[in-house]
C-alpha cells in the first residue's frame, strides 16, 4: 500500500462502491480501458486482485470488502480537507490560541475576547503571554499565534492590521498634590515616577517631549508591566504614565485619578500581527476578527468627571474638575 499513488484511492473507492469497471470509469470520467489499467495498478500495489469475475459480474475479494469502509472514510476526509474552510465547522474546532500582548490587554479585554471568540468557536481557549524585549521570531516559529501591541520589532513578512490608537495619561493616587494645581511639564518632572519596561529599549516619547522643554522625569521605580505601575502609584505618591484603557479600567477600584499630560504625546497605534501561514486559516481568522471587534466595542471614550471624582473631596475635587475639563 505504501507504493500506491494516493490518487488511486479515489479510483479504488469508485471500484469498491460500484463493483463495476465501466460504472467506476463513468464516475471518474475515464474511459473503460483507462479504468481497467487503473485497476491493474491497484492490484499490483495491494498484492490482491480486489475484484474477480463471477459469471458476468465482478465480486470483491475479502481484502476488498475489508477496505471498502476505510477507503470511503479516507476519501471523505480528503474532500473535507480540500475545502477552503478545511471542512471542519468552527463550532467543532478545539484549539488554544497563544496571544502575546501587553499585560493590560488580558485585564481589559481577556474575558470579553474569550466570550466573543466562543460565539463562533465554543471550544476555543485563550492563553496570554507577556511581551518580551525583542523576539520577532516568535510568530515565525509558531510559538505564538497572534502578537498585539505597538510592535516595533515585528518581522518583515509579518501581516498586520491596525486595531486602534490609544493615548497615555498620568495616574496618581486620589488627593495627590500634583492635582492641586495645573499640571505643567516642570511640576510633572519634579515628581517621583514609576516607569514601565518597554519591549523596545528606546526613549519614550514622553521623555523626549519633556527633554525638549528642559525637563526630565525622576524615575524612582521601574516595573515590568503597566498594571504593576498602577499598583505602585496606588500604594505611594509615585506618578505613573500609562495607556488610558488599562488606567480607566482599574482607576476606581485602586483609588486612582487620571489627568491629561502637559505635553502632546502622540497616541500609540495598537496592531495585531500574524504570520502569513495563518492568513487564510478559518480558525485564526475568527480569532483576528474577534480581537478587532472587541477592540472596537470596548473602546474607552473621553475621560469624564464621573470616572475620577468619586474618591476626591474638597479642593482636590475642584482642582481635578479643572484638569478633566482640559481633556479632549
Amino acid at each position: 500500500m505504501n507504493s500506491m499513488d494516493l490518487n488511486l484511492l479515489a479510483a479504488l473507492d469508485a471500484l469498491l462502491s460500484t463493483g463495476s469497471v465501466s460504472a467506476a470509469a463513468e464516475r471518474m470520467h475515464l474511459s473503460a480501458p483507462a479504468m481497467s489499467h487503473t485497476l491493474a495498478r491497484i492490484r499490483e500495489a495491494l498484492g490482491d486482485p480486489i475484484l474477480v469475475r463471477a459469471g458476468r459480474k465482478l465480486v470483491p475479494t475479502p481484502r476488498a470488502v475489508a477496505l471498502r469502509d476505510p477507503v470511503r472514510r479516507l476519501i471523505a476526509d480528503a474532500r473535507l480537507l480540500m475545502q477552503p474552510d478545511g471542512g471542519v465547522p468552527l463550532s467543532r474546532v478545539t484549539r488554544e490560541f497563544t496571544v502575546r500582548a501587553p499585560e493590560g490587554m488580558g485585564i481589559v479585554y481577556g474575558a470579553t475576547l474569550l466570550a466573543a471568540l466562543r460565539r463562533d468557536m465554543p471550544l476555543a481557549r485563550l492563553r496570554f503571554v507577556p511581551e518580551s524585549d525583542s523576539d520577532a521570531m516568535a510568530l515565525r516559529e509558531g510559538r505564538i499565534d497572534l502578537d498585539v501591541g505597538t510592535l516595533p520589532d515585528r518581522g518583515p513578512e509579518t501581516q498586520t492590521a491596525l486595531l486602534y490608537e490609544q493615548r497615555i495619561v498620568g495616574v496618581v493616587g486620589a488627593g495627590h498634590e500634583l492635582l492641586k494645581a495645573r499640571v505643567t511639564p516642570e511640576r510633572l518632572a519634579a515628581q517621583q515616577h514609576v516607569a514601565v519596561t518597554r519591549r523596545a529599549r528606546s526613549v519614550e516619547p514622553l521623555d523626549s517631549l519633556l527633554a525638549a522643554q528642559g525637563c526630565a522625569r525622576q524615575i524612582a521605580l521601574t516595573v515590568p508591566s503597566a498594571y504593576g505601575a498602577l499598583m505602585a502609584a496606588a500604594r505611594s505618591s509615585l506618578v505613573a504614565c500609562v495607556l488610558e484603557p488599562l488606567a480607566r479600567t482599574v482607576a476606581a477600584s485602586l483609588g486612582l485619578a487620571m489627568f491629561k499630560l502637559p505635553v502632546a504625546v502622540p497616541p500609540e497605534q495598537v496592531l495585531q500581527a500574524w504570520h502569513p501561514r495563518d492568513e487564510v486559516d478559518p480558525a485564526h481568522r475568527c480569532l483576528r476578527n474577534a480581537v478587532a471587534a472587541v477592540s472596537r466595542d470596548a473602546r474607552f471614550g473621553p475621560l469624564t468627571g464621573r470616572d475620577a471624582q468619586a474618591p476626591m473631596r474638597g479642593r482636590a475635587l475642584t482642582a481635578h474638575r479643572a484638569l478633566l475639563a482640559e481633556l479632549p
